[in-house]
């Protein structure tokens, strides 16, 4: 500073700007404090859409700003949580824009185990109101799986206890999926690894297990924290593969214990629950094998002496047959009389009914004369009601008389085309009379009961029989011989007369 500076000003202290005393403190503040840790409860956290994060560390008498920038939040180890008491590791500097300290935090670590058993309790309490934890999602183990997905460090002394438990009680096949158990990736590799043996196709390359093992072995409350961490939890819950939790020794507790499906004390009691052991299985085989057998030897031997018992009151299969047999000949010498008496029956109703019929001369007869009387009282009506209508028509004049003549000149022309008709029918029912046969030449022989003998076997010898003829009956005897047919001349015959059509009758 130049000497008439000093003179204006009065004294000798040296003038800054704001920026130059602000970068000033910042290069003094950078140099003393590059690297610290603090201790304190983080407040007011925020998240611009910056993607960095902004929040306070305070105790009881003082308050420290914190910034996170975007880049170095995945690598905290530690959610930023409102009230949380927390470590935060990372570098002093001032802001001179607002003329404030801050600490650019890039580690972040639980104060002391009571703050990760508050933090635990309080996610425990949130992941049970949203249902995670629920018995009803818990499901049964399957008895005996073919395959078994195991999620653990493949370099520990885990999975050679869960591989030698295994294959000590029933050896099944085993799939590792490696991840680490501690640190900060292990919470993503385990629920990735949930996820990605439950995403495995049952018809793929690599089968899908039936059983899943999440195993660690034991440690201190921040070295199992992995397992405490939500990613985990929920990919337990979801998993739609049965789970057993193996997570530490059997004071250990986390929350994937409460999400899974069983939870097992250590890695090894989780292989004792995934498979039966094979020599119980065998032995259980062979006793129920040997009970089955001393059972059914047992129901034989019982079978046997009540069929005995059985067969001592059954009569003799011969005798039931003997006596079917002769209740059968019995049915039969009943079967033949009762037709005999049947056919019996049946000639004598015929018997009856052919003394009730009648030749159809006698039926034309009786019809005839019906006929005749009902024509008779016609004729007498149709002759009062013309004498009437006669009557009438002179009352009525000439019209009245005409419609009588026409009227009964129908009646009279209706009456003579039944007449007719209906000598026309008898002269067609006579034609078809046996009797128009037996004129035309032919005969009817009977026998001595009165039954047509239809042909010459059944013509014994020196049996009376009775011939019909057209115009009467003679009595003959069969005298067994036979003669040759002598053909007859043929009748001449006689001119036809009328044209090419004759007469029906």
């Amino acid at each position: 500073m130049t000497d008439a500076a000093l003179e204006t000003t009065g004294h000798n202290s040296p003038e800054f700007t704001v920026s130059e005393l602000a970068f000033a403190l910042k290069r003094e503040v950078e140099q003393a404090f590059p690297r610290v840790r603090v201790r304190g409860e983080i407040s007011q956290p925020s998240f611009p859409r910056s993607g960095h994060c902004y929040f306070r560390l305070k105790d009881a008498d003082a308050v420290l700003d914190a910034v996170c920038w975007k880049g170095g939040i995945p690598r905290l180890g530690l959610k930023i949580e409102e009230g949380l008491e927390v470590i935060a590791s990372g570098r002093i500097t001032t802001y001179p824009g607002s003329s404030k300290y801050q600490i650019v935090v890039d580690r972040l670590e639980l104060a002391g185990q009571g703050a990760l058993l508050k933090l635990l309790e309080e996610r425990r309490k949130k992941l049970t109101a949203e249902g995670l934890f629920a018995a009803e999602r818990k499901r049964a183990l399957p008895f005996l799986p073919e395959v078994i997905g195991v999620i653990t460090s493949p370099s520990g002394a885990v999975i050679r206890d869960i591989l030698h438990r295994l294959a000590d009680r029933f050896p099944r096949h085993v799939l590792l999926w490696p991840v680490s158990v501690q640190g900060e990736r292990a919470a993503g590799e385990v629920a990735a690894a949930i996820e990605g043996f439950n995403a495995l196709s049952s018809s793929g390359a690599v089968p899908r297990p039936d059983l899943l093992i999440v195993a660690r072995g034991g440690g201190s409350l921040e070295d199992l924290w992995a397992f405490n961490e939500e990613i985990v939890v929920r990919a337990a819950a979801a998993s739609a593969i049965p789970l057993i939790s193996a997570v530490g020794h059997e004071t250990d507790t986390t929350l994937i214990d409460y999400a899974s499906d069983h939870r097992a004390p250590t890695p090894t009691a989780a292989a004792e629950k995934a498979v039966p052991v094979r020599a119980e299985l065998l032995g259980d085989l062979r006793e129920h094998d040997g009970r089955l057998l001393n059972a059914l030897t047992r129901r034989l031997r019982e079978a046997e002496t009540e069929l005995a018992g059985l067969s001592r009151g059954l009569p003799d299969p011969r005798r039931l047959i003997e006596e079917r047999a002769q209740r059968v000949d019995d049915s039969a010498e009943r079967l033949a009389k009762a037709t005999v008496n049947l056919v019996a029956l049946r000639r004598s109703s015929f018997d009856g009914l052919s003394g009730r019929l009648r030749t159809p001369h006698e039926v034309i007869e009786r019809k005839t004369r019906e006929l005749a009387e009902e024509w008779r009282v016609l004729l007498g009506g149709l002759r009062r009601y013309a004498s009437e209508t006669r009557q009438t028509g002179e009352r009525l004049g000439d019209r009245a008389t005409a419609l009588g003549e026409r009227l009964s000149r129908a009646v009279a022309a209706l009456a003579e085309q039944r007449t007719a008709r209906l000598d026309s029918l008898g002269k067609l029912l006579d034609s078809y009379s046996f009797k128009g046969t037996l004129a035309r030449g032919f005969a009817l022989v009977r026998d001595a009961a009165g039954t047509p003998i239809l042909s010459a076997a059944g013509a014994a010898p020196g049996a009376e029989v009775s011939i019909e003829f057209g115009d009467g009956k003679v009595g003959a005897t069969i005298d067994g011989t036979s003669k040759p047919a002598v053909p007859s001349r043929p009748a001449k015959t006689p001119p036809r007369s009328g044209g090419p059509q004759g007469s029906l009758f």
